[in-house]
C-alpha cells in the first residue's frame, strides 16, 4: 500500500510539472495560436521528452512525437523547399567538405589548380561550328557583342576589341552594339570602326528613364546609406553613375529598343584580355545546347554591399504564387554555402555572395525578358536596394539564373582564357597562351574569393568537356 501511494504521488507530481511547464509555454504563444490548440513543446529543447508520463494525453504525446521527428539529428536537412509561402534553401554540404575555414580554402585552391592544369578540349555536348570560309555568307546566330562604355574609355575599350577580334570575332563577324548614357562622339565612332574591322556596328544612347535612378528613391536616405558603405571602404559607394550602371545591367539592358532584335549577347568591358584562339562559334554552341548563361570566373562579393539582396529575394519568392518561378533543378547550394567565407553568408542574410563575374558573360536575353526574372527584378527595384545598398548586376544575374533556370543551362567556359584584373580563367588547352595555367588571381591572398569549386561540387555540375 505505501508503495502504491508513492507511485500515485510521483505520477501526480510529474503531471503537475508537465502542466506547469505547458502553462509557462502557453504564455509565450499569442491568443491566435492558442485558439488553434497549438500545444507544441518545441520551446523546451530537443532533449525534453515528456511522452513517458502516464497521464499525458495521446494528443499531447503525438504533438511531441511529431515535433521530435522534425528536430531529430538523424533526419537529413532538405536542400530546398519550394511550396506556396514556404520557399527556403539550406546548405547541406553534399560534397562532405570538412575542416576549418583555412583548410577548406587550401583544399579548394588545390582542387582548382589541379582541375585547371588538366588538359581540356572543347565542349563535348554539341556539334561545334568552325569558322566559315566566307564570313559574309555565313549564317550567324541571332546575337550581338555589347559594351556599355563612355567616350572617355575609347582607348581602353579599343584594346579589348582588338584582343577580342583576334580571339573570336575576326573569324565570325558578329555585330557590335555600343551603349552609352550620353551620345557617342564622332571621334569615338570613327576609332571604334577601325577596331571592329568589317563587323557591323551600332551606337546606342540610353533613354534617361532606363538609366537614371527612379524618382521614388529617398535621396536623404540614399546619401546616409552611401556614407555608411563609404565608411566600410566599399568601392564606388558614393558614385551615383555606378549604381545606375548596376541597375541598368540588372534589369534594363535587355529592354533597350536596339537590342530587341537579338536573342544572345556577349558582354565585353574595357581593359580585359582574351587568351584563347576560339575555333568554334560560341553563340551557335549556346543555341544548339539551349544554354541561357555562360561565364568564366566565379567569386565572392562584398557582403556589405548586398546585405538585403537575398532576404528580399526570399520575400519575393514567398509572396503569392511566386514560388512557381523557382526551377527545381536550379543551382541553389553554392548560393547558400557557408563554409569558405561564413562571415559573408552571415552579413548577407544567408547568401554566400558567390556570383558569376559579369564583366564576361554570354547570355540569352529572352531568359531575362521572361516573366520570372522580370517580375523579380521589378520587386528588387521597388525596394531601392540598388541605391540604399550597392547591389551589383553580377549577383543579381547570378541569383536569377541559379533560381529560375535549370543548372544544366548554365555553362562554365572552362576552355576560354580570360582576364579582368586581378582574376583569371586560364585553362590548359592548345589554343590558350600568354597566361599562367591554373592561376586564379595575381594576388595569392585572393584565393579565398574563388567560388568555382563550390559551384561544381555542391551543385554537382556535369562536366560537358569530358568525352562520353
Amino acid at each position: 500500500m505505501p508503495i502504491l501511494r508513492k507511485r500515485k504521488l510521483l505520477y501526480i507530481f510529474l503531471t503537475a510539472i508537465a502542466l506547469f511547464l505547458l502553462l509557462i509555454q502557453s504564455k509565450l504563444f499569442n491568443h491566435e495560436q492558442l485558439s488553434k490548440n497549438d500545444w507544441s513543446l518545441t520551446s523546451f529543447g530537443d532533449k525534453f521528452d515528456f511522452s513517458y508520463l502516464p497521464n499525458l494525453s495521446d494528443s499531447l504525446k503525438n504533438t511531441y512525437n511529431r515535433w521530435n521527428l522534425k528536430s531529430s539529428n538523424t533526419e537529413p536537412l532538405q536542400a530546398s523547399i519550394i511550396e506556396p509561402n514556404n520557399v527556403q534553401f539550406n546548405f547541406v554540404n553534399n560534397a562532405n567538405n570538412r575542416g576549418t575555414r583555412e583548410e577548406i580554402i587550401e583544399r579548394n585552391a588545390k582542387k582548382y589548380t589541379e582541375l585547371m592544369n588538366t588538359e581540356v578540349g572543347k565542349p563535348q555536348d554539341a556539334s561545334l561550328v568552325p569558322p566559315p570560309e566566307d564570313k559574309q555568307a555565313y549564317t550567324r546566330a541571332n546575337a550581338t557583342i555589347i559594351a556599355l562604355v563612355r567616350n572617355s574609355e575609347l582607348t581602353k575599350i579599343g584594346q579589348s576589341i582588338r584582343r577580342f577580334q583576334k580571339s573570336f570575332n575576326g573569324k565570325f563577324n558578329y555585330p557590335y552594339t555600343f551603349i552609352n548614357d550620353e551620345p557617342f562622339t564622332d571621334r569615338f565612332k570613327q576609332k571604334i570602326k577601325k577596331y571592329t574591322e568589317n563587323a557591323p556596328v551600332e551606337f546606342v544612347t540610353i533613354k534617361s528613364e532606363a538609366w537614371k535612378k527612379p524618382s521614388s528613391i529617398d535621396e536623404e536616405k540614399e546619401a546616409k546609406a552611401m556614407q555608411v558603405m563609404y565608411d566600410h571602404n566599399i568601392a564606388y559607394a558614393k558614385k551615383g553613375s555606378y549604381h545606375n550602371m548596376c541597375r541598368f545591367y540588372s534589369g534594363q539592358f535587355y529592354n533597350v529598343p536596339e537590342l530587341q532584335k537579338y536573342k544572345y549577347y556577349w558582354r565585353i568591358e574595357p581593359q580585359v584580355h582574351f587568351y584563347t584562339d576560339v575555333t568554334y562559334d560560341v553563340f551557335k554552341y549556346m543555341e544548339t545546347t539551349g544554354k541561357i548563361y555562360g561565364f568564366t570566373v566565379s567569386l565572392y562579393d562584398i557582403e556589405e554591399s548586398i546585405k538585403t539582396l537575398w532576404p528580399e529575394t526570399l520575400k519575393f519568392l514567398n509572396m503569392g504564387d511566386n514560388y512557381k518561378y523557382v526551377n527545381k533543378n536550379g543551382s541553389f547550394q553554392w548560393l547558400v554555402e557557408n563554409l569558405q567565407n561564413p562571415h559573408k553568408n552571415k552579413i548577407a542574410g544567408g547568401y554566400s555572395t558567390c556570383h558569376y563575374w559579369s564583366n564576361f558573360e554570354i547570355g540569352d536575353m529572352d531568359f531575362f525578358r521572361g516573366e520570372a526574372y522580370n517580375n523579380w527584378f521589378k520587386y528588387l527595384d521597388s525596394t531601392g536596394g540598388f541605391y540604399y545598398e550597392r547591389w551589383g548586376d553580377a549577383p543579381v544575374h547570378s541569383i536569377g539564373v541559379s533560381l529560375f533556370a535549370d543548372k544544366s543551362k548554365i555553362h562554365w567556359f572552362r576552355d576560354l582564357g580570360y582576364n579582368h584584373d586581378p582574376y583569371y580563367n586560364c585553362a590548359n588547352t592548345p589554343f590558350t597562351s600568354h597566361c599562367v595555367v591554373g592561376k586564379f588571381s595575381r594576388y595569392e591572398h585572393l584565393n579565398d574569393q574563388n567560388c568555382l569549386m563550390n559551384w561544381l561540387e555542391y551543385d554537382k555540375i556535369k562536366d560537358v568537356y569530358k568525352r562520353t
